[in-house]
């Protein structure tokens, strides 16, 4: 039984170190001091941990079309934010929104939400209160 028990420990603190080591840093992955605002209609919302994603197409002047990637919190920030997964927080394919968040550090066309803006007004903050993130 102490065999059993033993072994289900290492198992499971492996398997804790291994997901901390794949999780990333924000400021690894973003650029912080690159904040920007745009506005586009929702293709897709995944509600996945351990981030949740949204993606967005972006028409420019010309009618160009972007599509954007943004990363999330997990669900269950975005519960605490007042999002729910029931409704994906009113977030639909088709609607259009608008993002601030800080960019990618490797130029693509993706970033890290830190707010969103629905159709019917409500502003959703997804961002942390941790000084040190900005």
């Amino acid at each position: 039984m102490k065999h059993r028990l033993g072994v289900l420990l290492a198992v499971f603190g492996s398997l804790a170190a291994v997901t901390a080591w794949a999780h990333h840093s924000v400021q690894a992955e973003f650029d912080l001091d690159k904040p920007f605002t745009i506005t586009g209609t929702v293709t897709k919302v995944e509600w996945i941990n351990p981030h949740s994603y949204l993606y967005l197409d972006q028409k420019d002047d010309n009618g160009k079309v972007t599509r954007w990637a943004f990363e999330m919190a997990g669900p269950g920030a975005l519960r605490k934010a007042g999002l729910s997964r029931a409704d994906r927080g009113g977030l639909k394919a088709g609607d259009v929104i608008t993002v601030n968040g800080v960019r990618a550090k490797d130029g693509s066309d993706s970033g890290l939400v830190r707010d969103l803006k629905l159709p019917d007004g409500r502003v959703f903050t997804i961002w942390t209160n941790d000084p040190n993130a900005k």
